[in-house]
């Protein structure tokens, strides 16, 4: 419970979490590879459909983040019934926004794709795939307050279990209901967005069923306090609101992003789907060790020895710069076999080579900004953070506007606003972090 600063310790935390984002991540892949199967157009229409939901995605994200701050402080402040009490107000208050955020997207989405969007296939398509998607959002809620409280208590083991028979039925469903095969009825890119959805459902029953086997929900009260403290809820939403927005505000960019490259035509937007694959895929290193960084650091702070919150955060880094190294120099080499998984067609390949090559230069960026991004954010002054990001997100989009809109630049360009949005996230989070400003902050 209360945790050390060793590299054995950081992978330890990281480690597995970063096995339990694989597993995703290699659905992520394999949906893409079928979809991909089917055509360049469904290829593209899931793409965008798939950022979408990413945005209502982040209020899950937003949520767990900060359950998760705020769980490993109790951690290491050895409060067991603070933590009881913060998983029981907090699975009410995710099944809460994702009523809401289910409630939003079947009322507003088929309005947004027909106003955002040029081309009118591809906005049947994503409205018809959304539509059957954020069904799964409730259980994809639930699953991440489960992950808030495996990795803030320091049990992140129990996450490769729970997304080990995730991906499993997702992998199984994609291929029968996109495809039609085993005798299930062909769905195509529907089917994708059905297996996701039972592939949510599955890991939700899991990850539920582990905390009752391993007695976690008698040994930490998880649900003895199911009368809602308004108290608690206030303090979960005054650490998580602020990241919620934040996480709002960052994938909201990126589905403008995705808007901007669907003007430039089907095969640039097809082109971007696949990159997103590949690179969510290697990013998970660094979002394995930044999610490592948020615990430690909160961990540390609440065992009142803030002194170690640098040293935490400059070991972290050197592990996570490496992993992107290593990656960046493989993607290199291999770029063409990496991107067969997904097409066979040759132009396609051919015209994401040099957007594959500007990408892996901004995940080494990546690899130090979202790590020291994430020490902000176990100190508990998620305000900064949504600062911090608001700011990016307007540089970021600013550039896409100039460079993609204005100018019609080629798409390898367009990706280069991955540079402007990590520096500016780099440059505010360690300026926050050297000003000592968090140092005495109570959650």
């Amino acid at each position: 419970m209360q945790l050390e600063v060793s590299n054995r310790q950081i992978i330890k935390i990281a480690g597995p979490i970063c096995l339990a984002l694989i597993i995703p991540q290699i659905n992520h892949i394999t949906n893409t590879a079928f979809v991909g199967r089917l055509g360049e157009f469904e290829l593209a229409a899931n793409g965008i459909a798939g950022i979408f939901y990413l945005v209502m995605y982040m209020i899950a994200y937003g949520l767990n983040n900060g359950m998760q701050v705020l769980i490993a402080r109790r951690a290491g402040q050895q409060q067991f019934s603070g933590i009881g009490q913060l998983f029981s107000n907090g699975i009410q208050l995710g099944l809460l926004f994702s009523g809401l955020a289910i409630l939003l997207t079947l009322l507003a989405a088929p309005w947004f794709f027909s106003k955002a969007l040029h081309d009118q296939h591809i906005i049947s398509a994503a409205v018809s795939f959304i539509r059957i998607r954020i069904w799964g959002l409730p259980f994809l809620m639930l699953l991440n307050m489960a992950n808030a409280f495996y990795i803030g208590s320091g049990h992140s083991k129990v996450l490769v279990i729970t997304s080990l028979f995730q991906e499993m039925m997702n992998i199984f469903f994609d291929y029968t209901l996109i495809f039609g095969m085993l005798g299930f009825p062909y769905m195509g890119l529907n089917g994708a967005a059905t297996a996701s959805v039972i592939a949510e459902v599955t890991g939700c029953g899991v990850a539920l069923s582990i905390l009752f086997i391993k007695k976690y929900h008698i040994r930490y009260s998880l649900f003895n306090y199911l009368k809602i403290n308004w108290s608690i809820i206030r303090n979960i939403l005054n650490v998580s609101a602020p990241l919620i927005v934040q996480f709002l505000f960052s994938i909201g960019g990126w589905f403008v992003f995705f808007i901007f490259i669907e003007h430039l035509g089907e095969r640039p937007l097809a082109v971007s789907n696949m990159i997103r694959s590949i690179f969510g895929f290697f990013g998970i290193f660094t979002w394995a060790l930044a999610a490592a960084c948020n615990t430690m650091v909160s961990n540390i702070i609440g065992q009142g020895r803030p002194e170690l919150v640098f040293p935490i955060i400059r070991r972290i880094v050197w592990i996570s710069v490496g992993c992107a190294t290593t990656v960046c120099v493989l993607v290199n080499l291999f770029p063409y076999t990496l991107l067969h998984i997904y097409t066979n067609n040759a132009d396609l390949i051919t015209a994401a080579i040099p957007s594959i090559r500007i990408i892996t230069l901004s995940t080494i960026l990546m690899a130090v900004a979202a790590v020291v991004m994430s020490g902000v954010v176990g100190t508990g002054n998620t305000r900064i953070n949504l600062i911090t990001e608001i700011v990016a997100v307007i540089g970021y989009l600013l550039y896409c506007d100039i460079v993609i809109e204005r100018m019609r630049s080629e798409l390898q360009w367009a990706w280069g606003a991955d540079f402007i949005y990590w520096t500016v996230i780099f440059g505010m989070s360690y300026w926050y972090l050297r000003s000592g400003r968090w140092k005495g902050k109570e959650i």
